[in-house]
């Protein structure tokens, strides 16, 4: 089959590798569309410890299942499907208590650390364990569907706040998930709505897709949260980044007893103002990945609760995706998802 194969660090390669065998439990599904992810553009180069090649990425895909283990009994050849980029075992305690994000065994799809390698979607076929599966709404397309690994991230980050009916709230960070976020947080009632960036085209989409205010991250922009907040803070600050300024924005943006959902996972290590969140009693929830959220999200995605559309820069062929990788990487301009097609 043909495989985007990461072959050293910042350099890929479109080539013949393998076709993988399905295990007793797994289907082999023929990747119809996979979305490049930010975690792949940043893993590219070494930097993240997390994509160590040779290694095929991906793992934001939909497609069709070709052949089936012995041991699958739900699933047949033809069914459209996407699937979970976590593969959780489901036998450890966080597994049975339904936090499958949090599997002791927990591996991603396209991802090769010091613990395990699993290659992912940039292919024409990957196997996948079935229990990771989802059905297709019929009326939704593979470049769609393929969204739906980055909505269930955002959903799961706003359903762990106690995001109310009317809440102030403000995402710092405009990129994808946050886009997303803001759309999740719109469709949960929020009253007031800030989005915060560096990048004004991207706060242009974010009023857009439902931000009633897009603010150009500098010095005056948390006096502005301020004003538009009676001095009080947001009820409920996303940060979306992962670096140590938008993390001390956001924590300074929130209300005295507000939370604060920590999404942007970009650096190991940030600053914390500690006093700050003591003192007012600011609570923290990390979110990491999903648990559970796909079939709320391809439902959403299906009619058109959710829109993606502006969020799809392009889709192109999988021969095609060194370049695109390239492009992501040195941050083109008004590039978001681009979705490769094995």
């Amino acid at each position: 089959m043909k495989a985007l194969v990461l072959e050293q660090y910042d350099q890929f390669a479109c080539r013949d590798v393998p076709t993988p065998a399905p295990g007793p439990e797994e289907v082999l599904v023929a990747v119809k569309a996979c979305g490049i992810c930010g975690s792949d553009v940043h893993g590219m180069d070494g930097s993240t410890g997390r994509r160590r090649p040779p290694l095929i990425m991906g793992h934001e895909a939909a497609g069709v299942i070709v052949q089936t283990g012995c041991g699958v009994s739900a699933w047949r050849v033809g069914d459209r499907v996407t699937f979970d980029s976590t593969v959780y075992c489901g036998r450890c305690s966080f597994c049975r208590r339904g936090r499958v994000n949090l599997c002791d065994n927990r591996q991603v799809l396209g991802v090769s650390c010091e613990e395990y390698r699993r290659d992912g979607a940039f292919a024409e076929f990957v196997a996948v364990p079935q229990h990771v599966l989802y059905r297709l709404p019929d009326a939704l397309s593979f470049e769609s569907a393929a969204m739906a690994e980055a909505l269930s991230i955002a959903l799961h980050a706003v359903s762990r706040a106690p995001v109310t009916l009317n809440s102030t709230a403000v995402v710092v960070g405009a990129g994808m998930i946050g886009l997303l976020v803001i759309q999740f947080l719109r469709l949960a009632g929020c009253g007031s709505l800030i989005a915060v960036d560096i990048d004004a085209d991207k706060l242009g989409l974010a009023c857009a897709l439902g931000a009633d205010e897009g603010l150009l991250a500098g010095d005056a922009v948390l006096t502005r949260i301020m004003t538009l907040t009676q001095g009080h803070g947001v009820d409920h600050a996303f940060e979306v980044a992962g670096i140590a300024p938008t993390v001390r924005l956001a924590v300074d943006a929130t209300r005295k007893g507000g939370t604060l959902t920590l999404v942007g996972n970009l650096a190991p290590t940030v600053e914390l103002p500690l006093q700050a969140v003591v003192t007012r009693e600011v609570t923290l929830y990390g979110s990491c990945a999903s648990a559970g959220e796909y079939p709320t999200c391809l439902e959403l995605l299906a009619r058109r609760a959710i829109d993606v559309g502006p969020l799809i820069s392009a889709v192109a062929p999988l021969d095609e995706g060194v370049g695109w990788f390239q492009r992501l990487y040195h941050k083109e301009k008004g590039l978001m998802k681009v979705i490769l097609t094995p």
